[in-house]
């Protein structure tokens, strides 16, 4: 017979309870909190990822050499991790790291803290998502943000929310738009710091353009996510301060968007579902105090419903839609704006990355403080963003600040070019015609790029070390057409249809390294399939991305040269990171093939369905022993 007393569930109950609260408060007090001037100077350190972009100007590079072109090869995978359940698909996020931990959002509105080293799971968090979302690009979130003790993403259903970083606990959580009209939110959330009043500020921006939104920018205190401010993107429109109505965007009368005596609002009925959502994240301007973020397409797609009839749609801009906009941080006014597609007729949304960087005038050889941008429609532009940080009174439009613009895709058929004077676009008649009298749509035309563009969503890199910029790119054109369009509430607002196809026999997926002195591709490397992926440089003279077939791969800088590559069995859609832990070299990137290409992409579409469905985050390093070799 045993001695051993039996010990009472109910104090096994209470064991178990306390020791859990015990290894919580533990794990509470060893985080790390992260201060600004961490994150001012993520760009330097290699310790960590603190930002989306790897720094406040996006650029994306690392200055980690440990893995170089010379060693590359021998990089090998150190664990995986399973988002799990049938929601595997649309893995578009860019992973943060610190202290030792992996904080990564997932597809349909989840979160995941993952120990660096081994993969184990430290804390998840599923949003419960109602049933009536809208996302216009499939259940894809790009990822988080990171500050304090606190991190922060966006969900499906239009709301912000902040995570306890040791827990995964909600610390706040608020709603921003009507999810059931099409507000949602993709993008991941930014931290900046305005150096006029010395507030660390949450930016973040809405999505919704596709279902006839106004888009918004808000800023929010990060301690307690209440809105600082918020600026909508079209022109007229009131933004808020501290609660109360601030000032309008550019124009109160709105002179850009037409008129009409028999609306409540006397404008076009397009002006009050206008679009411009600053759906990406954006990048910080310290030296100026300014936010930078790119505008979404107006609202909807039919350029003839912005344009007074009878009259050249080029006499009406949509203002502040389809271009990149610099917003003060203590007000949230617009500064400055750049259009890349005045009018855009082709669904040419603005918002990939804006990239701050110095930019040496050949023909003066001053250093110009600059921005760079790839944008849907084909188009590399480089503008001085002193001109567009400077508040000088004026109006916000500047399109004087073009410092030049290159096509850097093949066909492109909606403009020659821009003219260097204006800052406009010289456009080829490639607008789609109005229907008919008694017709529903009008004649299709031939459009390159598609609305799917040149390049999308996925951002760019730049390397110091070379001066080029790397665009994952896609060459494909549409068949697009007019349709009649009126707004309904939840219903998209687009006015167009359309059908996507190849360019190119050979490939469709371009990516492109290109000189911002000459507008030169200096290499390309072509695939099968669209490319969906975000790009990295490092030190080490690497280029990494992924592919939509499954590929991790690595490319030399300078040449373009495929130096290695790994199957993760899914389509890779999503942005890579490197960092140093325990004196090696990470990189990581998640895996499960989904956006708008599978949903949206007609042709491109079908071409993908051979893509296995996934969900998981794939982390590589460079064996100890064979760093010491190569060394």
């Amino acid at each position: 017979m045993s001695t051993t007393p039996a010990r009472s569930p109910r104090l096994s109950r209470i064991g178990l309870a306390l020791a859990a609260t015990l290894a919580l408060t533990a794990q509470a007090a060893s985080v790390k909190p992260v201060t600004w001037e961490d994150i001012a100077n993520d760009h330097k350190s290699t310790g960590d990822v603190l930002t989306y972009g790897l720094g406040l100007t996006a650029q994306r590079y690392s200055p980690l050499k440990t893995l170089n072109t010379k060693n590359v090869a021998g990089l090998v995978p150190v664990w995986s991790y399973s988002f799990g359940g049938e929601k595997q698909r649309g893995q578009e996020a860019q992973a943060l790291v610190h202290d030792g931990v992996i904080y990564v959002t997932a597809s349909y509105s989840r979160f995941v803290a993952l120990d660096a080293r081994s993969g184990k799971r430290l804390w998840t968090y599923e949003h419960r998502l109602p049933e009536d979302i809208r996302p216009c690009c499939d259940v894809v979130n790009r990822g988080p943000a990171i500050y304090g003790d606190k991190v922060f993403f966006g969900t499906l259903d239009a709301r912000v929310v902040a995570l306890d970083r040791a827990t995964g606990k909600v610390v706040w959580n608020e709603k921003f738009g009507d999810h059931k009209v099409g507000y949602t939110m993709t993008g991941a959330p930014f931290i900046v710091k305005d150096q006029k009043t010395g507030k660390v500020l949450l930016v973040h921006g809405s999505s919704g353009d596709e279902f006839g939104v106004v888009g918004w920018l808000y800023a929010r205190d990060p301690d307690t996510g209440k809105e600082v401010w918020a600026r909508p993107m079209v022109e007229g429109h009131v933004g808020r301060l501290n609660g109360q109505p601030s000032t309008p965007t550019g124009d109160p009368k709105a002179p850009t968007w037409p008129n009409d005596p028999n609306s409540p609002t006397g404008k076009a009925e397009a002006w009050s579902q206008g679009g411009g959502a600053p759906w990406q994240t954006a990048s910080f301007d310290v030296e100026t105090n300014t936010i930078v973020v790119g505008t979404g397409n107006p609202a909807p797609w039919n350029t003839w419903k912005r344009t007074a009839k009878g009259d050249d749609p080029r006499n009406w801009p949509s203002l502040y839609t389809s271009g990149q906009a610099y917003v003060d941080p203590s007000t949230g006014d617009l500064k400055g704006f750049f259009s890349h597609t005045p009018n855009d007729a082709w669904d040419f949304s603005g918002n990939n990355s804006v990239l701050l960087f110095d930019y040496k005038d050949a023909k003066t050889g001053k250093t110009v403080k600059a921005s760079a941008h790839a944008d849907r429609n084909g188009f590399f532009f480089v503008t001085n963003r002193e001109k567009l940080a400077r508040a000088d009174g004026g109006h916000p439009w500047k399109q004087n600040a073009i410092i030049n613009a290159w096509p850097f895709v093949d066909g492109i058929t909606w403009a020659k070019g821009f003219d260097l004077k204006t800052g406009l676009p010289i456009e080829n008649n490639n607008r789609p015609p109005e229907p008919k009298d008694g017709e529903e749509k009008g004649d299709s035309i031939f459009v390159s790029p598609p609305f799917l563009g040149g390049t999308n969503w996925m951002p760019m890199s730049y390397s110091p070390d070379t001066g080029l910029f790397y665009i994952p790119a896609n060459h494909w054109a549409m068949d697009y057409w007019s349709e009649h369009i009126t707004y309904k509430p939840g219903a998209a607002y687009l006015g167009q249809g359309f059908r996507i196809k190849k360019l190119h026999d050979d490939h469709v997926g371009t990516l492109r390294a290109i000189n911002p002195q000459t507008g030169r591709i200096e290499w390309e490397h072509k695939e099968q399939f669209p490319l969906w992926a975000g790009t990295l440089t490092t030190g080490g003279g690497l280029l990494v991305t992924g592919t939509s077939d499954g590929f991790l791969k690595i490319f030399d800088q300078k040449n373009g040269k495929e130096l290695w590559k790994f199957q993760t069995g899914s389509g890779i859609v999503s942005v890579p990171v490197t960092w140093e832990m325990d004196g090696e070299q990470y990189v990581a990137i998640q895996s499960g093939y989904g956006g708008a290409v599978p949903l949206w992409g007609g042709d491109m579409a079908e071409l993908t369905k051979q893509v296995s469905q996934g969900g998981s985050m794939w982390v590589f390093k460079l064996p100890r022993q064979q760093q010491v070799a190569n060394r």
